[in-house]
């Protein structure tokens, strides 16, 4: 892990590499309550809202991540971007430099969509989100099947940590 100069990390807020590297730009900020897990990158300049999660992903300098925002696994964020509050970005998706996501969105791939959109379903299942995120293969169809994999593979992930030392 690394944290760069002038760089400010609050309370409350949680940066878990797990088997990967947290890196965190010069002057960049992680609020309060926000989770970056996994693989993450912030370049210089970031701003993390608070309660945002941040899950393998990669963010350019000068990136605006708003309060209660998530980027998933493999996204990229580029520079200058905003995610806007409550907006998703979800794995695999690829912000465009300054580009704009607006409040309570979802950007799948480079296409956003606003709650309830009958088409978000499906962008979600293009993704492949749980062999993404957790190297889970299962059908869309059969829920019950994939989240019973997903909760395996990370409550063995969580479990290799149980012996971990707390440091001073």
């Amino acid at each position: 892990m690394s944290v760069g100069p002038r760089a400010r990390v609050m309370y409350g807020a949680v940066l878990d590499a797990e088997d990967g590297a947290i890196e965190v730009g010069e002057s960049s900020i992680v609020c309060e309550h926000a989770v970056l897990r996994g693989d993450v990158s912030l370049g210089d300049h970031v701003f993390v809202g608070p309660q945002s999660t941040l899950l393998g992903c990669r963010v350019g300098r000068c990136s605006y991540l708003a309060t209660g925002v998530t980027v998933l696994q493999e996204a990229v964020v580029g520079a200058g971007a905003v995610v806007a509050i409550g907006a998703a970005v979800h794995a695999r998706a690829v912000v465009a430099e300054e580009f704009f996501v607006p409040p309570m969105t979802v950007l799948v791939g480079e296409r956003v969509f606003a709650p309830g959109d009958p088409g978000l379903p499906e962008a979600i299942k293009e993704v492949g989100f749980a062999k993404v995120a957790f190297g889970v293969e299962a059908d869309w169809e059969d829920r019950i099947a994939r989240y019973e994999r997903i909760a395996e593979v990370r409550s063995a992930q969580f479990a290799a940590h149980a012996d971990d030392e707390i440091v001073g």
